[in-house]
C-alpha cells in the first residue's frame, strides 16, 4: 500500500488516467490522500513516474525500464491523456535500445523477476527472451563463419580446433532466476542454438546455483550428508529443471556432470521421472564412467548400505537394455562366424571391468546383503567378461567380510564365477582359498590339471591339431566373449562334443591301464627278474597316456584297441546327443 499526498495531484492528473479517475470519484469530498494498491515497483517506481510528470529529468536505463513500463501501464500514462507520455517513451527505449543488446535484455529480465505477472502481460519478458535467443544464434553463426578455412587441397572446411567465441553469453545467463532461465533455454533450442552451447550453459548454471558442491559434485566424497542442513526447495527445482533441459544428444555434457546431478536428485528427493531420466542417460554412456562416478553415497538411514546400490543396478539395467536394443538393430550378418564384433562389444568389456572394481569397493560393507551384491554381479550378460579374475577378487573380499554366510549361500555366490575363465595366478590362489566352497576348489584343481596337461601336450608336439582343440577349457571363455550370441552357442556345442569325446577316450585308456597292470603282476609272479624287466620295458613302450602311439611301429593289439575305441566313442556321443 502506498499513500501519496495532495501535492502531487495536479501534475499527475494531467498525465495519469488512473489518478484522474480517482480524483473525479472523490471530487465532492475533501480528500487529502489517494491510495494506490499493488503499485508495481513500489515507491521507487512511483517516484520516477512523478519526476516524469513534473518535468524532472532522469535517465531511462535497462535497470529501470521494466519498472517504468509496468508503472506507466498501472497509472494509465498513455498517449490518450498526454502526448509523448511515459508509456510510449519506455516502449520506444525497450524496442530500439534494449532488444538490440543481449546484455541489456538479461538485465531487464532480472528486473522483471519482481514484476510478474504484469511484465509477462506487457510482453516485456517474451520480447527480451526472443531477442536473447536470436542474438545468441546469430553470434554462433558468425563464429562458425570465422572458423571456416581452406585446406591444402583447396576445399572449404570447419576448423574444429579453433576456439568458439560465440558462447560468451553463457556466464551472463547464469544470473537469471530458474523460471526465466528455463524459458530462455527453451527459446534457444527452438532457434537452433548448438546443443554443446546449451550443455555448457546448463553446467555453468548448475555449478552456480546448487549448494553443497563439495558433497554433490565431488565424486570422491563418500561421507553421508545431513539432509537437515541442506536447503532442498530451490535446489530441487533447479535440478529438475536442468535435467528437463538437457539435450537429447549423447556426450554433450560430461558423464561426471550427469552423476553429479544424479547425486543431487537422490539427496534432494527429486521426482522419479527426473532420476530415471538421469539413469537412462548415464546408462547409455556408462563405458566412459569411472569408479568414483559409480560410488553414489546412500542418503538414507544409518542402517542402510554405505553406497546406493539400487541406483547403480538400475543404471546397469539401462546399459544392458540399450546394448540389447543396439544389437537388435544390427544386421543379421553379425551372427555369422566370420562377421566383425558388435559395435558395443568394447563397451561391454569396459563396463564389466568397471562393475568388478565397483563390487570390490562395496564388498567390505557389513550392511550389504548377499542378494544386492549378486544382482550387481549378474547384471551383465555372460559374454561381457573375458576373464573372471576381477569378479573372483570381489567375491573373495565379500566372503572375507561376511564370514557368517552359510555353505548354501557361499555355493550360490561362487556359481557366478566361471572357473574356466580364471587366469593361472587367480586359479592358483583359488585352489588354496579356504573361503571358497569345497566343490569350487575341486573344480579349480580339475581345470588346473587340464591346463597343465595341455601345456605338456603342446611342448611334446605329439599332435599339431590336438592342442588347438584341447585348449578350449582355457581359451573358450575369451573367444566366446568376443563372439555374437549365436556363434557363441554353436561354439559351446562343438566344445561340449569334444569334451565328451575326450572323457570317453580317457575312460577307455584307464581301463587299458588297469588290464596292463593285472598282466604285469602276473608276469612278476611267474618270471624271474631278468625276464620281468624285459617284459616291463616292452609294455611301457606300448603305453600311451593321451590315446596315441609313441611310435609309428604299433603292435596289432594297439590297432585293434584303437578301432574299438572309435566305435565306443561314436556310440557314447550318439547316446549323449
Amino acid at each position: 500500500m502506498a499513500i501519496y499526498r495532495r501535492m502531487f495531484q495536479f501534475p499527475l492528473v494531467s498525465r495519469s488516467g488512473r489518478i484522474r479517475k480517482l480524483v473525479a470519484e472523490h471530487r465532492d469530498s475533501a480528500i487529502s490522500t489517494v491510495e494506490l494498491l499493488n503499485l508495481p515497483g513500489g515507491a521507487v517506481s512511483f517516484e520516477l513516474a512523478a519526476k516524469f510528470c513534473y518535468g524532472i529529468n532522469f535517465e531511462i536505463t535497462s535497470m529501470n525500464v521494466a519498472q517504468l513500463c509496468c508503472v506507466s501501464d498501472y497509472l494509465e500514462m498513455t498517449e490518450e491523456f498526454s502526448k509523448d507520455n511515459l508509456g510510449s517513451r519506455t516502449e520506444e527505449y525497450l524496442e530500439s535500445i534494449v532488444c538490440k543488446n543481449l546484455e541489456m535484455c538479461v538485465e531487464v529480465l532480472q528486473q522483471c523477476e519482481n514484476l510478474l505477472p504484469l511484465a509477462e502481460e506487457l510482453r516485456i519478458v517474451s520480447r527480451c527472451i526472443d531477442s536473447i535467443a536470436s542474438k545468441a544464434c546469430a553470434e554462433q553463426i558468425a563464429s562458425s563463419f570465422s572458423r571456416l578455412e581452406y585446406s591444402s587441397s583447396g576445399r572449404l572446411h570447419m576448423n574444429r580446433q579453433a576456439k568458439c567465441d560465440g558462447d560468451w553469453w553463457i556466464e551472463d545467463l547464469s544470473v537469471l532466476r530458474i523460471d526465466l532461465y528455463q524459458k530462455v533455454m527453451t527459446a534457444m533450442k527452438c532457434r537452433g542454438v548448438r546443443p554443446e552451447s546449451i550443455g555448457a550453459s546448463l553446467m555453468s548454471y548448475a555449478q552456480k546455483e546448487l549448494t553443497k558442491k563439495s558433497s554433490l559434485w565431488n565424486p570422491s566424497s563418500q561421507a553421508k550428508v545431513d539432509l537437515l542442513s541442506v536447503p532442498t526447495g530451490h535446489e530441487k527445482l533447479v535440478v529438475e529443471t536442468i535435467v528437463s533441459l538437457l539435450p537429447v544428444e549423447k556426450l554433450i555434457v560430461p558423464i561426471t556432470f550427469l552423476f553429479g546431478l544424479l547425486r543431487s536428485a537422490v539427496m534432494l528427493d527429486c521426482t522419479i521421472a527426473c532420476r530415471l531420466d538421469l539413469e537412462r542417460r548415464i546408462g547409455s554412456q556408462l563405458d566412459i564412467a569411472t569408479l568414483d562416478d559409480l560410488l553414489i553415497p546412500s542418503f538414507r538411514d544409518a542402517g542402510d548400505t554405505l553406497f546406493d546400490v539400487d541406483t547403480v543396478h538400475r543404471i546397469l539395467v539401462n546399459f544392458s537394455q540399450q546394448d540389447d536394443s543396439e544389437d537388435d538393430m544390427e544386421d543379421a550378418s553379425v551372427f555369422e562366424p566370420d562377421s566383425p564384433h558388435s559395435p558395443s562389444q568394447s563397451a561391454l568389456f569396459k563396463v564389466a571391468k568397471l562393475v568388478d572394481n565397483y563390487l570390490a569397493e562395496i564388498a567390505p560393507d557389513a550392511n550389504l546383503k548377499l542378494a544386492k551384491f549378486m544382482v550387481i554381479a549378474d547384471a551383465l550378460p555372460a559374454h561381457a567378461r573375458t576373464i573372471h579374475d576381477g569378479l573372483y577378487r570381489a567375491i573373495d573380499i565379500y566372503l572375507k567380510a561376511h564370514q557368517g554366510l552359510s555353505e548354501f549361500d557361499r555355493k550360490k555366490l561362487c556359481k557366478l564365477i566361471d572357473l574356466q575363465k580364471l587366469s593361472q595366478e587367480a586359479g592358483a590362489h583359488a585352489a588354496q582359498n579356504e573361503r571358497l566352497p569345497l566343490q569350487s576348489i575341486v573344480q579349480v584343481l580339475y581345470f588346473e590339471q587340464i591346463r597343465l596337461r595341455n601345456s605338456l601336450s603342446c611342448s611334446n608336439g605329439e599332435d599339431d591339431q590336438k592342442p588347438v582343440h584341447q585348449s578350449w577349457r582355457i581359451s573358450s571363455g575369451a573367444l566366446s566373449a568376443a563372439m555374437s550370441p549365436r556363434d557363441n552357442y554353436a561354439s559351446l556345442r562343438r566344445e561340449n562334443r569334444e569334451l565328451k569325446l575326450e572323457l570317453t577316450r580317457l575312460r577307455m585308456r584307464l581301463n587299458d591301464l588297469e588290464k596292463e597292470h593285472v598282466f604285469m603282476k602276473r608276469d612278476m609272479e611267474k618270471s624271474n627278474s631278468r625276464k620281468f624287466m624285459s617284459s616291463f620295458s616292452k609294455k611301457i613302450g606300448n603305453l600311451s597316456f593321451f590315446g596315441h602311439s609313441s611310435s609309428r611301429e604299433s603292435s596289432s593289439p594297439s590297432k585293434h584297441s584303437h578301432g574299438t575305441d572309435s566305435k565306443v566313442i561314436e556310440r557314447t556321443c550318439a547316446s549323449t546327443d
